[in-house]
């Protein structure tokens, strides 16, 4: 039996490399294209569109989607990309980039550290063995050794959803769980991605707040990104975010602090930039003061505790009496421990 072929335009046969280098061209030459106009131009299926697209996303091309008001999406690269010249590295910039890998340990799990596999990948590829052999061994040197990071694999569709709404400036709704606290959802324009001791954070426009906030990643446990796109507020800057803090939390108008720290640890303290604005007094016997303002109560004992017993802090007042009645409960705490026993 003969199939006799419907009428209609006689479909064109492209090898796959052809296919996505048309689609590709399209792309290129528009501000944004719908998947039906790609399949009338390319006379393909919708699926083999949906599924081509998907392959210049997996190659790196910086591909956007966007739904418009009567709820077509349009397809399109970022602006400018395909005039962005062809990066390369010297070796010397190649070990940075090794050693800064190497401080990224916490990401496992995420797509970033699956970012960060695909272009060390690339790499490789375009060096020969022995260099990327070489540039491994520095940075295992390297490596540090955490205590404590934040394990963020069970979050891996969760931050994919949060750079696509980084990219995009797209807003979305979080459904957050502040520590020892009840789910609260917020409407956010995510502005920053942060790295902070091992953990990731979320910074922007928080809208049932009306304020910049912060958001631990850890602790979103849902996203949804809206249609929306959102505009940065004008002199926006990541300080705005923190404030004055000694860390990431703000608590409020910065406190002036004066920290002595004894002849033992003097050499610890003088050899780090603890604030911008810092000022060291030396002391006759080996000491020293440090002062700086800041405010974070929290984030600043924590610190401080770690200088035990070799710190004193002599101002403000309400800082010592806190920071002594925190060594206080941890002597009842740890006698009650070994009643216990």
């Amino acid at each position: 039996m003969i199939n006799k072929r419907k009428p209609g335009r006689v479909a064109k046969k492209y090898s796959q490399a052809a296919r996505l280098l048309n689609l590709i061209r399209i792309l290129e030459s528009r501000r944004g294209t719908t998947v039906l106009e790609l399949v009338e131009e390319c006379q393909v299926t919708r699926r083999t569109v949906y599924r081509d697209l998907q392959t210049i996303i997996d190659t790196g091309y910086p591909l956007v989607s966007e739904r418009q008001v009567d709820g077509q999406v349009l397809y399109s690269f970022i602006s400018g990309f395909s005039r962005m010249p062809p990066i390369t590295f010297s070796l010397e910039e190649l070990m940075t980039l090794y050693l800064c890998r190497g401080q990224l340990e916490f990401l496992q799990g995420t797509p970033f550290q699956d970012d960060l596999e695909a272009i060390f990948s690339r790499i490789h590829s375009n060096l020969p063995p022995r260099s990327v052999a070489h540039l491994e061994r520095i940075a295992e040197a390297s490596v540090p050794r955490f205590h404590g990071f934040k394990d963020y694999s069970k979050q891996h569709q969760l931050l994919i959803d949060l750079r696509q709404a980084l990219l995009q400036q797209r807003r979305c709704q979080i459904s957050y769980r502040p520590a020892q606290r009840q789910l609260q959802h917020y409407v956010i324009d995510p502005y920053t991605l942060l790295f902070f001791k091992n953990g990731l954070y979320i910074g922007g426009y928080a809208h049932k707040r009306n304020a910049l906030r912060l958001f631990a990643v850890e602790r979103i446990k849902a996203v949804e990104l809206k249609n929306e796109r959102f505009e940065v507020l004008e002199g926006y800057r990541v300080e705005m975010l923190t404030g004055s803090a000694f860390g990431l939390i703000d608590e409020g108008e910065a406190q002036q602090l004066e920290l002595a720290f004894s002849s033992e640890v003097a050499h610890l303290v003088r050899e780090r930039i603890w604030h911008p604005e810092q000022q060291i007094e030396e002391c006759p016997d080996g000491s020293l003061i440090l002062r700086f303002g800041a405010t974070g109560d929290k984030e600043i004992l924590a610190w401080l505790y770690s200088f035990i017993p070799h710190v004193q802090v002599l101002a403000p007042k309400s800082l010592g009496e806190k920071f002594t009645a925190g060594l206080q409960d941890g002597l009842v705490f740890q006698q009650q421990k070994k009643s216990a026993l």
